[in-house]
């Protein structure tokens, strides 16, 4: 009885001072009864030089082997093989060693089967968050790109999985479930079938090739139109004249571009015509990426904005209820990429001008002529709020004045703003250019989003928001009275303002201008080619 006492106290002693410190490492071999495998011991120190994410891992599984099972490390692989669908490299997830590995596992020592369980992790882990999140950080890239980073749990997914061998769910999972990011999948998978033909540059001597021109060039016009299926060859001769059949190919082909449809092949056809298979698939690829950095949920309730489109969507519970022709900011004069919430609706607003402009447009143009101010009916404010009048400002001291132009249907912002909060002081808004949203290219604004017929989106967010309020002429009424009037919302509506330049539409491959040159940059930036 005394010897047991004893050894009882000794025990205690030394699980007091093992509680002090870290829990000690068990090196015992364990056996799933289950699957009838031996788990295998990690020790700690082979997890030295690693992340804390990945001793987290480890810490969980009680510091043994996580991939024992044949089944979990295949569903892994497989995973792996599979991310070039996703628009990922599969080398970037150590595959050829992970491959050489596994044909040799069962002749690995136990110091190498850890070490290679702790590879098997990793690449489950980086894979994990490029997908989830992207393999890239767009805040580390561009600095007008405000999105919030994306975080996630995987050591909680982990080792469940494991457990129950769903490893491939959790990729599921994690994956983004948005609409385009699909689309964008297929239109991988599409473009793979295309054949791999070299594509030589089309030139042409003519700045406009129009319908009934003869030229030798129409001949390679119509085969590569063939080839992207826009245009269907009656027999297997191709003459040199421009006729109404291609001309039909041509305006669909311009469609599917974002181009203007007039069926006239100018520089801008001849481009979209000259890029390769291989630059659409690196296209593609950079806008999946994109689509990983943009928030998992969207939310019930949204407007969302893609910069290279020039438009606008109103989307309620996943259906599009209204779409709108937009002006985006210009190359030099970029919208900023943001999530947001629209608070409140501005009517008959005033328009203080910002910096850029007074030192690009208004200086420059006040100082060659004092009628700037009355023919835009700007109110020039010193430093201490007292009005200046134009023959009294200071072209020296213009960025110590600011500028009010009164509310009005000419107003730069027209009749109403869509407010929401933002670091970059853009916003939504109506325009005293209307004339501008038809036209093709509508990269023409200094950084804020113009919306055409604001009004009318405008009365469809708020007749849902309290339909007995605003469903008679409520804003008729208050735009006659010309007097600036905020309304705030209740409801949550989410603001996003995206870039991307491909999906498809009823089947068809959508190509759009990438206005701010970003596609093949990313690009080089994902295959580690910068």
């Amino acid at each position: 009885m005394k010897i047991i006492t004893i050894l009882l106290s000794i025990f205690l002693l030394i699980s007091c001072k093992k509680g002090k410190n870290e829990a000690a490492f068990d090196n015992s071999i364990i056996r799933d009864t289950i699957h009838n495998v031996i788990i295998k011991p990690v020790a700690p120190e082979l997890l030295a030089d690693k992340s804390d994410s990945m001793k987290l891992y480890y810490q969980k599984a009680d510091f043994h082997e996580i991939w024992y099972l044949d089944e979990n490390r295949l569903a892994l692989i497989n995973e792996i093989k599979s991310s070039g669908s996703e628009g990922l490299d599969p080398m970037d997830y150590s595959l050829e060693t992970i491959g050489n590995l596994e044909k040799k596992r069962t002749q690995l020592s136990d110091n190498e089967i850890a070490k290679y369980d702790i590879l098997l992790t990793e690449s489950f882990e980086k894979l994990a968050l490029h997908l989830h999140k992207g393999k890239l950080n767009p805040k580390e890239l561009y600095k007008d790109w405000d999105l919030q980073a994306k975080k996630i749990a995987l050591s909680d997914l982990l080792i469940p999985a494991i457990k129950d061998q769903k490893v491939a769910s959790i990729f599921e999972e994690i994956k983004p479930k948005h609409l385009v990011y699909r689309l964008l999948k297929r239109s991988l998978r599409e473009l793979e079938n295309y054949p791999n033909t070299p594509f030589k540059k089309i030139e042409s001597k003519k700045d406009k090739i129009q319908l009934n021109d003869t030229l030798a060039e129409i001949v390679k016009i119509k085969k590569r139109l063939s080839y992207w299926g826009d245009f269907k060859n009656r027999d297997s001769v191709y003459t040199w004249k421009y006729d109404t059949l291609t001309f039909k190919a041509v305006k669909r082909f311009q469609k599917r571009h974002g181009l203007l449809e007039d069926g006239i092949i100018g520089k801008g056809t001849l481009s979209a015509l000259n890029t390769t298979k291989e630059e659409r698939k690196e296209q593609i690829i950079a806008n999946l990426e994109r689509w990983r950095w943009y928030p998992t949920n969207l939310g019930e309730q949204y407007l969302i904005v893609n910069l290279p489109e020039y438009m606008l969507n109103y989307v309620v519970n996943n259906d599009t209820i209204a779409s709108h022709r937009i002006v985006v900011g210009t190359a030099k004069r970029k919208t900023p990429i943001l999530t947001s919430k629209l608070s409140n609706f501005v009517f008959n607003p005033t328009w203080t001008i910002p910096p850029t402009i007074i030192k690009e447009d208004l200086t420059p143009s006040a100082s060659k002529n004092r009628n700037y101010f009355p023919s835009r009916r700007l109110t020039i404010y010193d430093n201490k709020g007292s009005e200046v009048g134009p023959e009294d400002w200071n072209p020296a001291r213009a960025n110590s004045y600011r500028y009010v132009q009164k509310p009005g249907y000419n107003n730069s912002l027209g009749l109403v703003k869509f407010n929401f909060p933002n670091s970059h002081l853009v916003y939504l808004h109506d325009t005293n250019h209307r004339d501008y949203f038809v036209r093709n290219n509508r990269a023409l604004s200094s950084g804020c989003v113009r919306v055409e017929n604001p009004l009318v989106l405008v009365k469809q967010i708020l007749v849902k928001e309290n339909e007995k309020k605003w469903a008679s002429s409520e804003i008729d009424s208050i735009i006659k009275e010309e007097k600036t009037k905020t309304v705030s919302l209740k409801e949550s509506v989410n603001i996003y303002i995206f870039y991307w330049t491909s999906w498809i539409e009823k089947d068809q491959l959508q190509f759009r201008s990438d206005i701010y040159q970003l596609d093949k940059a990313l690009y080089k930036k994902l295959r580690n080619r910068d």
